[in-house]
């Protein structure tokens, strides 16, 4: 009669089908991980202004409304990762659902979103670090700030090389920073509010700010849905860690759908306490005031926090160094995913031996990130703006063929149930839909000379970037058709819907996850 002995807690994860260590991570440490990809403060910080411009008063359904297909999206993503969990999520998928080529250009679609964002979380997260020292020749010093982005971007690619455990340590000290925050904003906003104690120009919160039937201009509507895209983007890195997660083929799709419910509640919250503090005026703290639009939270901070209006600097400055590190993750192990299946060059398939992370693909993307950050910035800070706005393009792309993907490839199993029917098929499908037709609207728009910063060619350079990267995209995947090592990928043999799962088929033999989660 045998005992079985169990394992001790610090026994390192064993290395799933890529090499990757499985059972790394819990429902608590994804959903983190999930959260701190969105860079919530940033991302609310360079929205909610703009959001407000094109909408007024309608900020907050808009917020609601773009969340809609966030969530139908975060189904289907849960629902292809309990058929599939394979670190590749967009790309894999895509590819056993409709073949090479349409997989190569949804892993891309990720990747080139990855590096935009990159570059400009980096710039945010130098730019306000030097704010805390109120000294403008400092914080307005352009190689200065440059070079400081360099360096937290090498930083967070050292941790994310050195694992998963210390990434998602550092990850719950900088998202508990955020949401202390965006807590103590909203709190003392609406306090002020409802004790009548607010500037003037506030007014109390109003029910009609959540009409879905009071917008007033189309391509108003059109615009803040695509900037609210871009504030809920980046949910799917949770899934993009299924294979170093507990329970692969559930955990992260829990996480998905709970950090984008917590999302919903957190962007509404601090846009209301926003409009309902500064109100919508055209001038002073006033939303509606231009001057305000690329920083609320900037505008905001003296009169909201006083002496300790440092505390919501640093909270931005935080939530894009955060999200520098969450952002590294996704892309360089949906590079590992290409690299497995013969989609890429092998090298970026190698896996650390002792950290077992994708140590390669890490270093690569973070080289070229670099490389963009300081090449747009040398042209033009305008530029670099505008490759934040075009990122709108990307992340409906590959969301939508995400969402595509789940319907065509569970369309055998779609009208077997009533939860098949809404779940992998409706849902996704309406997800697609939407996403499309937000990709479609804003790429006209973005056409338009008026649109951003520049004008390239004599049409609009959020335009020329945003379809420009994915032209991009098309070319390389050419190109990497002509090599040898990519005939297995593009005839179907080392990818297809029958293709084994490369992930671990058992269970790791660790008593607790990293976040304490139990085994």
């Amino acid at each position: 009669m045998s005992e079985k002995t169990a394992i001790p807690a610090e026994t390192p994860a064993r290395s799933s089908g890529k090499g990757l260590a499985a059972g790394t991570l819990g429902l608590f440490g994804s959903t983190v991980i999930g959260l701190a990809s969105t860079a919530p403060v940033y991302s609310l910080a360079a929205t909610i202004g703009f959001v407000v411009l094109a909408v007024g008063a309608q900020a907050p359904i808009a917020m609601i409304l773009a969340f809609i297909p966030m969530l139908l999206t975060a189904f289907a993503y849960r629902e292809l990762n309990r058929a599939v969990p394979d670190c590749g999520t967009s790309f894999t998928w895509a590819t056993k659902a409709f073949g090479p080529w349409v997989g190569w250009m949804g892993g891309w679609g990720l990747a080139v979103a990855g590096i935009v964002v990159l570059a400009n979380l980096a710039q945010i997260g130098s730019k306000y670090l030097w704010l805390l020292t109120d000294n403008p020749d400092l914080y307005d010093n352009v190689p200065l700030v440059t070079a400081t982005g360099v360096v937290f971007i090498a930083v967070m690619t050292f941790v994310s090389v050195r694992g998963l455990e210390l990434g998602e340590r550092l990850q719950n000290v900088l998202l508990g920073i955020q949401y202390l925050a965006l807590a103590l904003f909203v709190g003392i906003a609406l306090w002020n509010v409802f004790a009548g104690t607010a500037p003037e120009g506030s007014t109390l919160p109003q029910a009609d700010w959540f009409n879905p039937f009071a917008f007033t201009s189309l391509s108003g509507f059109t615009e803040a849905i695509l900037l609210c895209l871009f504030i809920y983007w980046g949910w799917d890195t949770c899934l993009a860690l299924n294979e170093e997660t507990k329970d692969p083929k559930h955990t992260p799709g829990r996480a998905a759908v709970l950090s984008t419910v917590i999302l919903v509640v957190t962007y509404v919250s601090v846009t209301v306490a926003a409009m309902a503090y500064a109100g919508l005026g055209t001038s002073g703290m006033g939303l509606g005031n231009e001057n305000n639009a690329e920083d609320v939270f900037l505008a905001l901070k003296e009169a909201i926090f006083g002496p300790f209006a440092w505390l919501l600097v640093i909270a931005v400055c935080v939530s894009a160094i955060s999200s520098t590190q969450t952002t590294i993750l996704p892309t360089a192990r949906g590079t590992l995913a290409m690299a497995t299946y013969k989609a890429l060059p092998a090298a970026f398939g190698r896996v650390h031996p002792k950290f077992r992370t994708p140590r390669f693909a890490t270093i690569f993307m973070s080289v070229v990130a670099i490389a963009f950050y300081i090449g747009m910035t040398l042209v033009s800070e305008n530029i670099l703006s505008d490759t934040i706005l075009s990122l709108g393009l990307a992340i409906a792309f590959y969301y939508a063929i995400t969402a595509y993907a789940c319907v065509w490839y569970f369309k055998r199993e779609i009208f077997t149930s009533a939860r098949n029917f809404f779940f992998k098929g409706l849902f996704p499908l309406l997800g697609g839909l939407m996403l499309t037709a937000a990709f479609i609207k804003s790429a006209i728009d973005m056409y338009n000379p008026d649109y951003g910063y520049t004008v390239i060619w004599g049409i609009g350079g959020v335009f020329v970037v945003g379809v420009g990267a994915l032209a991009v995209g098309v070319v390389l995947m050419v190109v990497w058709f002509f090599f040898p090592a990519s005939k297995p990928f593009y005839r179907g043999e080392s990818l297809n819907r029958d293709t084994a799962v490369m992930v671990p088929e058992d269970e790791p033999v660790l008593l607790r996850s990293v976040d304490g989660g139990l085994m």
